[in-house]
């Protein structure tokens, strides 16, 4: 992706968070409820980049055998993401890879062994724990499969520190090193990414994304529980992405805990995604002034909220930015308290600038110029509809089946909003002189030709910063998440529809990108 978004000018590639999840666990896999913000997901090893995979015949075997071959095969024909499935076979052969690597480097204390050494120290404490949390989950988990997580482990295992946890650490070291050694991967990986990014001429590199927090069944939650109320749950009342409120069932941070601790806590987090990104999307910003605190038992529209050190935070954030050579992106939809909107100006931080949101009082959308300068602009997001799926109505019809309106009356105002909202979009794009060439109306279905002029528009506004997601190159109409849902909808399993190569190579795909880049340089 990196190499052929480079060709055409791109100044970064964007990414959902990365974080840890739960290797012994690959059922759960939103990248918004992670294990630990801390560390990575190991899933996102490429296997054969791996040094000891030239040398491995085992695990070389398991990828080129006609039965290694068929599986990934399936995997890769599977209408959606098999997370248990692709777990399955990179965990078996990443552990033939340890193999390897134990006999070959750390018997012999080679150069690479020192250079996983020198990870280990480097990352301390924090990484030890959070392998040690992986190795007990899995031995936990091997027993009780239904096991959710470490609040319900055998009791002696619930204190980091003490001395059953360091006895199970000392008994498992081998184990433990395992997990550590696949930080150790992924780190090497993606820090190899985004160099490869600036080396191409990327201005940005890599764009990540930190999420506003964590599961509460996770390693950051167990590593650090001073700081974690566990008997509340993290949310949002209700808005326009999900009318009935959220609960996200991330346990929040104690903001007294953090200030009391001179917001190491906070620091840490931010000093271990920064290291890898040109810029950083704080998922959620408004979390830094004040969180919707949704007491155990209770339901979404029954929290409250509390509130945050938002200077002394924002503080923080424009230290390690200049640091680390990081700028940071604040998303600030939804409800957006006037605090928020001050303090992202005051710190140079850049705003979030949805297409789809951005509209005037009287339901014009908002031209190109009147964009904000210091922002990132983008026709959606993931927690929204494809730019297909909203002129064709799809997320209409997914609230449908779903019943996620609260009202009957509340469903007609939206479904005849979006009738409003088509006819105001191709308004818009008649008057900034991007009118589609294909003939359009509101009630004609979509074609590539309105995609392009909805990505001319929103690449030739004033926002420093304009993203083209990968689904709307190629007209695809499902979401990837929908709000408000777990087990009601396949969020986050949805496959792009074209190979990156072969998307790429597309007339229509390369057309849209070489006009964006046009407009942009104006």
């Amino acid at each position: 992706m990196i190499h052929r978004a480079a060709e055409h000018g791109a100044a970064f590639v964007g990414l959902n968070p990365l974080h840890a999840l739960f290797a012994a666990n690959p059922a759960h896999f939103s990248p918004y409820s992670p294990s630990s913000r801390r560390f990575l997901n190991v899933l996102y090893i490429a296997v054969p980049e791996v040094d000891e995979f030239a040398t491995c015949s085992a695990a070389r075997e398991l990828a080129n055998s006609p039965e290694g071959t068929a599986v990934l095969q399936g995997l890769r024909d599977a209408e959606r993401v098999d997370y248990r499935g692709v777990a399955a076979l990179k965990l078996e052969a990443l552990r033939l890879l340890w193999q390897e690597f134990e006999a070959l480097h750390l018997r012999h204390a080679t150069p690479r062994a020192e250079a996983f050494a020198a990870y280990r120290r480097e990352r301390g404490e924090a990484l030890q724990l959070h392998a040690i949390h992986e190795a007990i989950d899995t031995r936990v988990r091997a027993g009780a499969p239904d096991c959710w997580g470490w609040p319900v482990w055998p009791e002696s295992l619930r204190d980091p520190h003490g001395a059953p946890v360091r006895a199970f650490a000392k008994l498992n070291a081998a184990e433990v090193d395992f997990h550590a050694w696949l930080q150790w991967l992924a780190d090497s990986q993606l820090q190899a990414a985004g160099s490869l990014a600036r080396k191409l001429g990327m201005a940005i590199g890599l764009y990540g994304d930190y999420a506003v927090g964590v599961n509460p069944a996770g390693s950051e939650t167990w590593s650090d529980q001073r700081v974690y109320r566990m008997d509340a749950a993290v949310g949002a009342p209700p808005d326009a992405l999900a009318l009935k409120g959220q609960d996200w069932g991330i346990p929040p941070q104690d903001p007294l805990a953090l200030a009391s601790d001179a917001y190491r806590p906070f620091r840490a987090l931010i000093v271990a995604n920064m290291r890898y990104f040109g810029a950083l999307r704080i998922d959620h910003v408004m979390a830094l002034f004040r969180q919707w605190w949704v007491p155990r038992g209770f339901g979404s529209t029954d929290g409250g909220y509390v509130h945050y050190p938002l200077d002394d935070l924002m503080s923080v954030l424009s230290l390690e930015s200049t640091r680390h050579a990081c700028l940071v992106v604040g998303e600030d939809l939804g409800t957006v308290p006037d605090e928020v909107r001050a303090a992202l100006t005051r710190y140079a931080a850049y705003r979030y600038k949805v297409l789809l949101f951005e509209k005037e009082p009287d339901g014009r959308f908002r031209a190109p110029a009147a964009y904000e300068r210091r922002a990132i602009a983008s026709v959606t997001t993931h927690d929204l509809p494809t730019l297909r799926g909203y002129w064709e109505g799809r997320d209409l019809e997914i609230r449908d089946a779903l019943a996620l309106y609260p009202n009957d009356e509340l469903r007609r105002f939206v479904h005849e909003e979006r009738e409003r909202d088509r006819a105001a979009l191709l308004a818009a794009l008649h008057d900034a002189a991007l009118a589609p060439t294909t003939a359009t109306s509101a009630d004609q279905p979509y074609n590539d030709s309105l995609g392009e002029s909805v990505q001319r528009y929103l690449a030739s506004s004033a926002s420093a910063l304009a993203v083209v997601q990968v689904e709307d190159l190629i007209a695809m109409r499902e979401p990837v998440n929908v709000p408000g849902t777990s087990d009601e909808y396949p969020n986050w399993q949805r496959k792009l529809v074209a190979e990156i190569e072969e998307l790429f190579d597309r007339e229509s795909v390369a057309r849209v990108l070489a006009a964006v880049a046009r407009d942009r340089r104006r």
